[in-house]
């Protein structure tokens, strides 16, 4: 379901526009539709009225919480249960921050993900990228979404442009805390700088070499590091939000010195964040994190060298969490009774009695 939808059913029993932004506003901020009789705003037709309870039950289905795990850093990762019984993961972050998912799996098959092991089965829609932000804000507060979760947001660039503008107004989050994160596709660029709502960027680049990053992400559009800089560094000045460069550290293959003198090359004077990010182990895979020693070493051999460097961890490591991991341990737990278990969240709807 897309956004567009929402719209459409209300407009059809006669709600104007000022009485559809007072309602998605709601949605959006994981409150109930149904603003009641003490809220300002103008009247809302009776027949928009009767019709809330089967739009609240249409929304609050679109994603539900089927697990949560919180973790020692504050984060707290969601397996989120779509309509059709999919499932994606979102990510509450320290600092009232969300990551959502855009798709349910991904075509990018990067080597060292989880996400893109099946392939892409398919789309989330924009109302379900939203709808992943208003069950987040029922548990706290949410003043940042990145889109870094599962999936490949170029890939289904209309619904996330769709959500991207929504969150943007409707949704009451800043422009720049907006973050679309993409491996890198002309389509992005092309398409971001055309809505009124510009969000900020990140660019998983992880190598500096062409031939590498065909190796580690097989499916990516066969950009080079050096075109993919040039044009993320021309929005970066558009927007005056820094690009944000996503590098994911794999011992042996990405932290050498040699990586490192590509990086300052490349990066050197531009308008560029870059987050080392230790790889998230996964055990069946060959790769590995490098020590915490190595990769706090890389960052500081960066700061020196002039390039901004923010080392990172990958929120929830000690729950397993890596994109794509919760997803697979829990549908792997359904059909194996040995397999480590996962806790089960169990949200009571308004009015539920539990006395029992």
């Amino acid at each position: 379901m897309r956004i567009e939808h929402i719209r459409q059913f209300l407009s059809e029993r006669g709600a104007k526009p000022g009485h559809q932004e007072r309602i998605l506003r709601a949605w959006a901020q994981g409150l109930a539709l149904d603003p009641g009789p003490s809220r300002r705003g103008p009247a809302l037709p009776q027949a928009v009225l009767e019709a809330l309870p089967e739009l609240t039950r249409i929304v609050d289905g679109l994603a539900t919480v089927h697990s949560e795990h919180p973790g020692e850093d504050g984060s707290a990762r969601m397996l989120v249960a779509l309509q059709d019984g999919q499932t994606v993961e979102s990510v509450l972050l320290p600092r009232d921050g969300l990551c959502v998912s855009s798709q349910v799996g991904c075509a990018v098959g990067c080597v060292f993900c989880m996400t893109g092991r099946d392939g892409l089965l398919r789309q989330v829609g924009s109302a379900e990228i939203v709808a992943q932000v208003a069950q987040a804000r029922r548990r706290r507060p949410v003043k940042k979404v990145v889109f870094m979760g599962m999936g490949e947001p170029s890939h289904n660039l209309e619904n996330v442009w769709e959500a991207i503008q929504f969150l943007g107004t409707t949704g009451g989050i800043g422009h720049k805390n907006l973050v679309f994160s993409t491996v890198g596709d002309p389509r992005v660029f092309e398409r971001l700088p055309q809505g009124p709502v510009k969000p900020a960027l990140a660019l998983s680049l992880h190598t500096t070499r062409a031939d590498l990053r065909a190796e580690l992400l097989p499916k990516a559009p066969r950009l080079s590091p050096e075109w993919l800089v040039a044009e993320a560094e021309a929005y970066a000045r558009a927007t005056g939000y820094p690009v944000q460069y996503q590098w994911t550290l794999l011992d042996g293959i990405n932290d050498t010195p040699e990586e490192l003198d590509g990086i300052v090359r490349l990066l050197a004077g531009k308008y560029a964040i870059m987050n080392m990010i230790p790889y998230n182990d996964i055990p069946d895979l060959p790769y590995r994190r490098p020590a915490w020693e190595k990769a706090a070493d890389i960052a500081r051999q960066l700061h020196r060298r002039g390039i901004l460097t923010k080392l990172r961890n990958s929120a929830g490591q000690d729950v397993d969490g890596g994109c794509g991991q919760l997803r697979a341990r829990v549908l792997g737990a359904e059909n194996d009774p040995t397999a480590r278990p996962v806790r089960i969240m169990k949200y009571a709807q308004p009015g539920t009695d539990l006395s029992e």
